[in-house]
């Protein structure tokens, strides 16, 4: 294995910058627990995020031109389809994240594929779009997910963790012509799941941190990957960062990202086709030999 190489990024920026969100709504507890449809306050719960969590960051976003990547469960788009909608109309990028937000630890490459085409189907009957973006629910991909991804046409996966930058991601040693996608990585540090949630029985410590300290540490990350010509891509939930006081806090990072003339601001597609147009070498993280 060999670290990824450093990216040079459009107009002589220094880094970029994309802030994201997993539209994840009801599918994320049902898929822990698909009992949890019997309890209303846990499902009001996830419903904030696309009846109020999103018009507010939509709102925000369009106060400060940014142009974000919303990745939407297919559960989600058949749901909440006036949502989804509202995301594509305002010239968002919608972007593929399972069908029920299902994880994918184990599962075989036919139950996977089923998940993906699921998934595509919804994407595509509700907002008319094919996805050229995936996220696996958790960032839990399989060493056979790549190779899927490029069957279905996907330019770009965004679940791995192994760089500061994007990079080409090699489908294996077995793929005709040393096929690859793009790979834009994220890190749980730049998650609101590990500030923000707490749904009883099912996710959280109980503990809720301030609004202020989430931002902070997210901003110490965009200051050192900036100094390191990196990519920071922040991953958050309408059904928390929604929430009033967080989507405040949140603005005063995307206006102060948005504004800095070293940064170039940008969805998850735009900065993987600018990746996918540098022709940079393929890599890989490769499996751990058993036995």
């Amino acid at each position: 294995m060999r670290p990824a190489e450093p990216v040079a990024w459009p107009d002589g920026r220094r880094a970029a910058a994309a802030f994201t969100f997993d539209v994840d709504a009801e599918s994320a507890v049902l898929a822990i627990d698909p009992t949890s449809g019997r309890r209303m306050s846990v499902m009001s719960h996830q419903a904030y995020g696309p009846l109020v969590g999103v018009p507010r960051l939509l709102r925000l976003l369009e106060r400060h031109g940014v142009r974000s990547t919303f990745f939407v469960p297919g559960f989600t788009a058949l749901r909440h389809p006036s949502t989804v909608r509202d995301i594509a109309a305002a010239g968002h990028e919608i972007a593929h994240h399972g069908f029920l937000h299902e994880s994918m630890v184990g599962l075989d490459a036919a139950t996977e594929a089923a998940a993906l085409d699921r998934g595509l189907d919804a994407l595509e009957e509700v907002a008319g779009v094919r996805p050229v973006g995936f996220r696996a629910p958790m960032w839990e991909l399989n060493w056979h997910t790549p190779g899927l991804l490029d069957e279905r046409g996907f330019l770009y996966d965004s679940s791995l963790m192994d760089a500061d930058v994007p990079y080409e991601l090699a489908l294996g040693p077995t793929a005709p012509g040393g096929r690859s996608i793009v790979e834009v990585p994220v890190s749980w540090g730049l998650d609101d799941w590990e500030q923000y949630c707490y749904l009883p029985d099912l996710s959280g410590s109980g503990l809720i941190e301030d609004p202020a300290k989430a931002v902070s540490m997210w901003r110490q990350e965009f200051t050192a990957l900036r100094e390191e010509g990196g990519c920071f891509v922040l991953t958050s939930h309408p059904f928390l960062s929604g929430r009033p006081g967080r989507a405040a806090a949140l603005e005063g990072l995307v206006a102060e990202v948005a504004a800095d003339p070293g940064t170039w601001t940008a969805s998850l597609e735009e900065i993987a086709r600018h990746v996918r147009g540098l022709a940079l070498a393929p890599r890989s993280v490769l499996p751990l030999e058993e036995g």
